[in-house]
């Protein structure tokens, strides 16, 4: 059914704070409780700082963040805002140890467009299909299993769930409305036929960041639920880790569509043009919590251990990503020949689910940390997690996770 990795395996400290150990610590709906600095075992002046370098990296992405993507990609053929979008927070962010928040500062209750980070929500749902025996194995020819034109045709019937999640697909066609040629073009100022007369990859041969393809998967998995996307998040996973309810996720204006008989908004995995998830703070580190916990919830089982393996391994042919949208720490090759990680201050195990703006949630089992950045200039990430890092004085003072 899944394909599975060797996982490291942390050692855990059982830090007592009142009678619960904070290795197995949640927060319940309405309430979160807090470690103060020397407690979550860092040198409270250095988080300090660390905090303030987070605040000082704020990204200089418009407010208004229609603009924004009118900017970044008004260059793409068919590149019309057809989702929702609204105009951003100020930078803000949160830390966690052991599940309590330790650091807080900013507006994390807001719920904020979140971009890319909706692609790992997405990725979630497929998870969580495959554990319900919806599909059978991550290999099998997603066109076989829905029987949909969208994987008619020699090149694209060969496609699997695999190759949608991790971005390798090649995929061709139009999906409500939007070319996948059209989205993030080579350089060159090809014309719209030079665009679709490139040549094709064999699925899983080539990596490429393309919503379009993203947005195809949803549509695919929709399919397979036959309900909407948020409803079945919001049961399966978001009510059972707490989460507010007051983030929502949204597709286009054309992306609606009939299943049994009843109009179903098919969502879309990002904010290339509009919509994804809108999401808070506070929700996003619960979210990753769970993840960092290894789909555990306490004692509750949400997401099988199995897909969590799955999630992180490399990609073949793009070895710092996993599944979507799993940025992984694993080591590649520099410019000079060196050996060398995306994140060089994090450990190799770290994980970053990452969206435009920039949108961040870093999990660090190796220190028992899940870490939320909103609106922070991506160029300076290692150095705000590197800050973060040098605070901790008990490296392993909790630990539950992969």
């Amino acid at each position: 059914m899944w394909t599975t990795s060797l996982v490291l395996l942390l050692p855990v400290l059982q830090t007592e704070v009142g009678t619960q150990s904070v290795s197995d610590y949640v927060p319940s709906r309405s309430a979160w409780e807090r470690l103060g600095p020397a407690e979550a075992g860092f040198d409270a002046e250095r988080l300090t700082e660390a905090v303030r370098v987070a605040q000082d990296a704020e990204s200089d992405t418009p407010i208004a963040l229609d603009e924004y993507i009118a900017a970044t990609f008004g260059h793409e053929p068919h590149s019309e805002i057809v989702g929702p979008t609204r105009e951003r927070a100020a930078q803000n962010g949160m830390l966690l140890r052991g599940g309590y928040i330790v650091a807080e500062w900013g507006d994390t209750l807001r719920p904020d467009m979140t971009f890319s980070v909706t692609k790992t929500y997405l990725s979630t749902l497929v998870g969580l299909a495959l554990q319900d025996g919806l599909i059978e194995s991550v290999h099998e020819s997603v066109g076989a299993r829905l029987g949909i034109d969208e994987f008619a045709g020699e090149w694209n019937e060969r496609i699997t769930w695999d190759h949608l999640l991790r971005q390798t697909s090649d995929w061709r066609g139009t999906l409500w409305g939007k070319a996948d040629w059209a989205d993030r073009p080579p350089a060159g100022g090809l014309t719209d036929e030079q665009l679709r007369a490139q040549p094709r990859n064999e699925p899983g041969t080539t990596w490429k960041y393309n919503d379009v393809r993203v947005n195809l998967l949803a549509y695919a998995a929709l399919e397979l639920w036959r309900e909407p996307l948020p409803r079945v998040l919001r049961g399966r996973v978001m009510d059972r880790i707490g989460a507010s309810r007051t983030w929502h996720w949204h597709g286009y204006s054309t992306s609606w569509t009939t299943v049994d008989g009843l109009r179903v908004e098919s969502v879309s995995g990002g904010g290339h043009h509009g919509g994804g998830m809108f999401v808070s703070t506070r929700d996003q580190a619960r979210f990753g919590l769970l993840m960092q916990r290894n789909g555990m919830w306490g004692e509750e089982r949400i997401v099988a251990g199995e897909w969590i393996d799955y999630a992180r391994e490399p990609t073949p042919v793009r070895p710092t990503y996993g599944v979507m949208n799993w940025f992984l720490n694993t080591p590649g090759i520099g410019e000079h020949g060196e050996l060398t990680r995306p994140l060089p201050s994090a450990p190799e195990e770290a994980v970053t689910f990452r969206g435009a703006g920039s949108n961040i949630v870093y999990l660090d089992a190796a220190n028992d940390m899940v870490l939320v950045l909103r609106w922070v200039d991506r160029s300076r990430l290692d150095e705000i997690i590197g800050a973060f890092l040098a605070a901790v004085e008990q490296p392993t003072a909790v630990g539950a996770g992969w």
